[in-house]
């Protein structure tokens, strides 16, 4: 799940289809994505877990090292520490979560925080609004792309001592409160005063249609609103005349069950098994399609990738299971757990692991773990023995095998397996291009170019049909890199020009379009999207 979404690089198999970025990135996005964002939770529970008296060797333990402990202890810190120590003793995905972290964490679930609504990057030690975003405080305050905040409640953020951490602690806050900023912008200072208000997160990266009959809809994270905005994106494509449907759900870790069963639902026609919950102290719960999908007779391809997981794994499974639609990509996570979450006194949460679910032909997909497991490394694993890159190499346990309703193989037992194996894209791979998305080169230039071109751009059709990086505007680009300490390397330029000037464009594309435009002119060089595309035509 993710945070205030700032415009920067993030290590996900979106741009890890490089297989250069995976060392440098993979550490943060196996503590976000997977540790947080795969937890989904059928329920908000806010009831108390009361401790028994089995309690009491732990309570005398504690009071032994208190009172004759040849040091000073933390009590607290001891306490946190030997409660995270029995959570990782049961599986992967239970989780104690500080106080201190859990506003944090239940904004990623619920969608939305209290800010200004603006995406922003540090650059050239500034702050720069790249985006600002509809109907936000900051709009309705004056505030524009592309303006550089210098002041926040009168404390400079100019210089090399600005980081996105203090930013976003000086931005955030109570729905209500007033923040006052100062702007830069076209040679002219301008005091800003803004109504801080609830910040949407949208679950949607994007709805467009990539051509006159096929949509394309990228889910994020299945938040508290996912369900309803998937529906209003799928009725915004509808209405353009949609008729099959590219369903993004590559590195979209999980969310809320709810969310799953309910976009499920739009795809299946009534009384149609969707999932099945089941765990030792919980009976069997059963979730079936409902009359009221929009997408009933729409075709379908859902994409997944190796970080694709838990809700995301439930969509998959239903529409697979039930011969709705094709699967195409990677294998994904393998993440067949359901949570719970109880809020402690002490504002603390505790996310437990309650049943597992099974999809309806009654496959778990969730993949080994314990004793002897390394869990935590299984992308790894998938990179080494050439999974992501041949489908020969994708392993199989024929013990878990199912049938679906028209007869088609599936299994269980790791994750979902697409029914159309897509290799990792590593055409235009290099070092160098690597080295670009690490250090932000294609944001930072793309501020740099509008400094001085925002306001030729009007029409973005024109644009994307029209507009090409001239070779003089790739040299510069090139030198630009430079500046972020990313080296000019010829072999790898060579190699990686076309996928370069792809980004280009569409980072410029983003900042004057936001993500529509970014994704319209992206997804032209995307192998799965392009994959999905051509099934869809054969």
């Amino acid at each position: 799940m993710e945070e205030l979404k700032q415009d920067e690089i993030v290590g996900k198999e979106k741009q890890s289809n490089y297989v250069f970025l995976i060392p440098l990135l993979m550490g943060l996005t196996l503590a976000a994505g997977i540790w947080l964002g795969t937890m989904f939770i059928p329920t908000g529970g806010n009831s108390q877990q009361v401790i028994d008296d089995g309690s009491n060797k732990f309570n005398t333990i504690l009071g032994m090292i208190e009172a004759r402990y040849v040091d000073t202890v933390n009590h607290e810190e001891l306490i946190e520490s030997s409660i995270e120590g029995v959570i990782k003793k049961l599986d992967p995905h239970s989780a104690y979560i500080p106080a201190k972290d859990l506003v944090r964490v239940n904004e990623q679930l619920e969608g939305k925080f209290g800010g200004v609504g603006i995406r922003f990057l540090i650059h050239d030690d500034s702050l720069v609004a790249t985006d600002v975003l509809e109907d936000s405080p900051s709009i309705r305050a004056g505030m524009l792309p592309g303006d550089r905040l210098i002041q926040v409640d009168g404390e400079n953020i100019t210089g090399p001592e600005v980081t996105n951490q203090k930013v976003m602690t000086m931005l955030k806050g109570l729905e209500g409160t007033e923040v006052k900023v100062k702007v830069f912008r076209n040679g002219e200072t301008k005091d800003l005063s803004i109504v801080r208000g609830s910040i949407p997160v949208s679950s949607i990266d994007v709805a467009i249609m990539l051509d006159d009959e096929v949509g394309f809809i990228k889910l994020n994270s299945f938040t508290k609103m996912a369900g309803y905005e998937f529906q209003e994106a799928a009725n915004k494509l509808l209405q353009q005349g949609m008729k099959k449907l590219i369903f993004d759900l590559r590195n979209n870790g999980g969310g809320y069950m709810s969310e799953a069963t309910e976009i499920a639902d739009h795809f299946l026609k009534s009384g149609n098994l969707i999932v099945y919950t089941a765990g030792r102290m919980s009976k069997r719960e059963e979730y079936y399609s409902s009359d009221r999908g929009i997408l009933e007779n729409v075709e379908v391809t859902i994409l997944i990738n190796s970080l694709s997981a838990s809700a995301s794994e439930i969509v998959a499974g239903a529409i697979q299971d039930n011969d709705r639609g094709m699967i195409m990509g990677r294998r994904s996570f393998g993440k067949g757990l359901v949570q719970d979450q109880q809020n402690l006194k002490d504002g603390s949460a505790l996310r437990l692991t309650i049943s597992r679910y099974y999809t309806p032909t009654g496959r778990s997909i969730q993949k080994p773990y314990g004793e002897g497991v390394n869990y935590e490394n299984d992308y790894y694993d998938r990179i080494e023995h050439g999974e992501l890159l041949n489908e020969d190499s994708v392993k199989v346990n024929e013990k878990l095998k199912y049938t679906t309703k028209g007869g088609r193989t599936v299994y269980g037992g790791g994750g979902i397996y697409p029914d159309i194996f897509i290799p990792n894209d590593t055409a235009g791979a290099s070092y160098y291009l690597t080295e670009l998305y690490y250090n932000g080169v294609f944001n930072h230039y793309a501020i740099n170019y509008l400094d001085q071109n925002r306001t030729k751009f009007k029409d973005f059709e024109d644009f994307n049909r029209r507009y090409v990086v001239s070779q003089s505007m790739f040299d510069r680009f090139i030198k630009y890199a430079e500046k972020y300490k990313v080296e000019k390397k010829p072999s790898d330029i060579e190699i990686s020009n076309s996928v370069i000037r792809n980004r280009m464009k569409a980072e410029i594309a983003r900042h004057l379009w936001r993500e529509s435009g970014y994704y319209a002119v992206y997804l032209k060089d995307d192998l799965d999207v392009q994959e999905a595309l051509n099934s869809f035509r054969k």
